[in-house]
């Protein structure tokens, strides 16, 4: 699921990053979780992972931010899993329409509270009447949020965060050539369908870099972020594997999983302490190796009887 932010929210969110960008993610956030714990809809408490985007094909400024969401949750009284249709999560409508007011609300909000900043052609919008006119239209402007068809597996969604979660602008691959007169990269037309939307786009050294510019993002900002059941929490880990049950290897499984595991299982910190005695003795003789060999050596020469022996 994509929620993007208008035009005219975006040449202001330029000036206002860490703000904007964090009350895009606040607002497509509860707004999916909203919708997905109404009755009338599916009824359950859902998690997410929020990928934020800044940039366009052509790497204009484009505030979006993709959302990874499993096709269903666990009942609101905690008692099973509840999966959507195969080919239907939650009314893109619906979604649309509040997001929309969320947003609107919340960068009213930010702006009563003085927390945004406005310069240079934008700097009258300061006064809060201007600010307020300067929204208004946007409430009957349509939102756009986009939901994409189901993924195939576990094994195409992780492929396809391996793509996005960490992705710049621009790669290298979609640049094709650049010398003192400008640099020549790929772009795609979305608005057009077949393969006449795939371009080549050549634009000055300077306005280059300049449009790279515009996609760093504040020290500190977090780009990617979870949500509802995946939000790092061990009362969560318990939930789901209370709600997989009788599945009791399952159940086992989940609750055996570091509160922060470690990315790839080749860096290991996967499995929670406690779990396992031997596995626990092996890693404290890792992460205390030095005296773990001390130990030994004092051990050896005690058995032994050769007091310079050596380990």
């Amino acid at each position: 699921v994509v929620f993007t932010l208008p035009p005219r929210i975006g040449a202001i969110a330029y000036q206002n990053k860490a703000v904007i960008y964090d009350l895009l993610f606040k607002a497509s956030s509860e707004t999916l979780l909203t919708i997905a714990a109404d009755p009338k809809r599916l009824g359950v408490k859902i998690g997410f992972t929020s990928v934020l985007h800044t940039w366009g094909s052509a790497m204009t400024h484009h505030p979006h931010v993709h959302m990874i969401v499993p096709g269903g949750g666990i009942a609101l009284a905690g008692s099973r899993w509840i999966s959507s249709s195969e080919d239907y999560l939650l009314p893109v409508p619906v979604l649309s329409r509040m997001f929309r007011g969320k947003m609107l609300a919340m960068l009213k909000a930010a702006h009563d509270a003085g927390r945004l900043q406005f310069f240079g052609p934008h700097a009258d919008l300061a006064d809060k009447a201007v600010f307020k006119a300067f929204l208004e239209p946007l409430y009957d402007t349509k939102w756009h949020v986009y939901a994409k068809r189901p993924f195939a597996g576990p094994e195409q969604v992780l492929a396809y965060l391996a793509r996005y979660t960490h992705r710049v602008a621009i790669s290298n691959s979609r640049l094709i050539g650049a010398d003192q007169q400008g640099v020549t990269f790929k772009v795609k037309d979305y608005r057009i369908e077949g393969p006449g939307r795939y371009k080549t786009m050549t634009v000055a050294p300077g306005e280059f870099i300049r449009r790279f510019m515009l996609h760093v993002l504040p020290k500190g900002f977090h780009r990617i972020r979870h949500y509802g059941l995946l939000a790092r929490s061990r009362t969560k880990a318990d939930t789901l594997a209370r709600v997989l049950a009788p599945s009791p290897d399952i159940a086992d499984a989940l609750r055996a999983i570091a509160d922060e595991p470690a990315v790839l299982l080749r860096e290991g910190g996967v499995i929670a302490t406690g779990v396992d005695a031997e596995l626990d003795e092996l890693r404290g003789i890792s992460q205390n190796c030095d005296a773990y060999l001390l130990d030994l050596e004092q051990r050896e020469r005690s058995r032994s009887g050769i007091a310079n022996l050596r380990v």
